[in-house]
């Protein structure tokens, strides 16, 4: 099926940056969110993206407007918002009975040919896709953070997904840049598990003396040829996003290897979640 139309569900780090690489590959971009400020906030910031593109001669003045064009705020009343879409990408907190609340909506508003995606990290899309009556229609978009610039696109295909559904997310995925892998829907799926592992023992090395942030993250960057070290990545995804997710594989897969360390649940309790709030192993506040 040929996707023009996305709605993004969720306006915030993840939602924006998703909208805006649904309008970078030529589609109509819609974002929607509870709060109306978010979407305003979201739109500004797609906007402050591609203007910083210009800037460094990466992106068109023309290309800049074309795409522009593309991304609006969804209408207010979700069902209206999605009742056009041939793609829904849900971006909304971790937090599974809303997301199973959302799409128990979408099976019902969204077009009986839309495909329905979420963006969970870790959560399991087979428990989310039950709701929407629709299961062969869902997949999950896992996208990386920042949308724009990260090359990676995880789909999570569950036992009821259709191969049409994987293929025709596999293509506008690829209309996006991005390089697709497929996984089975299980705990942590491909990418959350293995860079969880490795930064659950960067914050367990910070823990107990062993370097700073700073060192180790310079050790995987150089000695490993990590674009970003797992404290830095951490700080980016959020802290809080981290410890739920730490949770989460800790219950459904093995204590020992995804207990979340002291150190995490301490700074989440301070209010430390990384970039977003200003502190997290590093300080953001001048960025």
């Amino acid at each position: 099926m040929s996707i023009e139309r996305v709605v993004v569900l969720g306006a915030g780090t993840m939602g924006h940056g998703i909208a805006q690489v649904a309008a970078q590959a030529g589609c109509q971009a819609a974002l929607f969110d509870v709060d109306p400020a978010v979407v305003e906030s979201g739109l500004a910031k797609i906007a402050a993206d591609l203007e910083k593109g210009v800037s460094r001669g990466k992106v068109e003045a023309a290309d800049r407007d074309a795409i522009l064009a593309r991304v609006s705020a969804a209408d207010a009343d979700l069902a209206v918002a999605v009742a056009e879409a041939d793609l829904v990408v849900e971006a909304v907190p971790e937090r599974i009975e809303l997301k199973r609340s959302i799409f128990e909506t979408l099976g019902s508003a969204a077009p009986a040919t839309a495909i329905l995606a979420t963006n969970t990290s870790s959560l399991p899309i087979a428990r989310i896709a039950e709701a929407s009556g629709c299961a062969d229609r869902v997949v999950g978009m896992h996208f990386f953070n920042p949308v724009p610039r990260m090359a990676l696109l995880e789909l999570v295909r569950t036992g009821a997904t259709s191969a049409q559904t994987v293929e025709a997310a596999r293509a506008i995925g690829e209309r996006m840049g991005k390089s697709v892998i497929v996984v089975k829907d299980s705990p942590g799926f491909a990418t959350s598990r293995l860079g969880l592992v490795l930064g659950l023992e960067a914050m367990r090395m910070v823990e107990e003396g062993v370097a700073s942030a700073e060192d180790i993250d310079t050790a995987m960057e150089l000695g490993y040829r990590h674009p970003m070290g797992p404290l830095k990545l951490t700080d980016l995804v959020g802290l809080d996003v981290r410890l739920g997710i730490a949770e989460h594989l800790a219950e459904v897969l093995d204590d020992r290897r995804f207990a979340p360390p002291a150190i995490l649940r301490r700074l989440v309790s301070e209010g430390k979640l990384g970039k977003k709030s200003g502190q997290g192993f590093y300080d953001w506040s001048a960025s």
